[in-house]
């Protein structure tokens, strides 16, 4: 049973990232359908776990799953982007604010540890893997601000918005700035400046959404083709 459990597993990662890959490439546009026959034909499998990647892509922001009709690619607006990041920005911040006089001097370490892998994941040029290490940034020090109710609802909100996130990321420069932002929250966190660090978290989390807004430049309420 265990073997069977962990391809299983491996299946539904290798659909995850085939879809995620093809909607932020754009092979896949939106409001284009997704079909289930079509992929299980694709990977020799089940619709099973199919559909169980379907739920986990609606859940991230990429797909929509209309009953009885299927999955399409999620559409956002210019309005989602700006609501997006500015909960994110308010939130993070304050998580920021929180965590700056509760981090031991050795998360901090961690912190710039961290920041210097993405560094030579920024020179790599390496866009995956680099998402999932600035994850790992932020979740550090949110998970240092020590409220539970404040993770929740940031886990949540980026959760299902991670594709503009990835999309933000994917700009050009944007992996170096975000290195180059770090630096100067983990500086603010050394010296013990709250105030500094809510700011600058806020503003790294604002300039998320503004890149990727000038990047589309789409007029408000139209759906952006992302």
């Amino acid at each position: 049973m265990k073997r069977i459990k962990e391809k299983h597993l491996t299946l539904r990662e290798k659909i995850l990232e085939s879809m995620r890959d093809a909607i932020i490439s754009g092979a896949i546009t939106s409001g284009s359908r997704v079909s289930e026959p079509e992929l299980a034909e694709r990977f020799g499998i089940s619709r099973t776990p199919i559909r169980e990647a379907f739920r986990q892509l609606e859940s991230e922001g990429y797909l929509k799953v209309i009953p009885r009709k299927g999955a399409v690619v999620s559409a956002f607006t210019q309005k989602d982007v700006e609501e997006f990041y500015a909960i994110k920005s308010i939130l993070e911040g304050y998580a920021a604010k929180l965590a700056c006089s509760r981090l031991s001097e050795k998360d901090i370490d961690k912190l710039e540890t961290i920041n210097e892998r993405l560094a030579e994941l920024c020179a790599l040029g390496d866009i995956k893997q680099f998402f999932k290490v600035h994850n790992d940034f932020h979740d550090l020090f949110i998970k240092a601000a020590d409220n539970e109710k404040l993770r929740e609802m940031i886990s949540l909100l980026v959760t299902r918005f991670q594709r503009l996130r990835m999309m933000s990321l994917s700009q050009p420069g944007r992996m170096a700035v975000s290195v180059q932002e770090h630096r100067k929250i983990i500086q603010a966190f050394r010296d013990r400046s709250c105030d500094d660090a809510e700011l600058l978290v806020r503003k790294n989390a604002e300039l998320g959404g503004r890149v990727l807004l000038d990047e589309t430049a789409c007029r408000p309420g139209q759906a952006m083709d992302l």
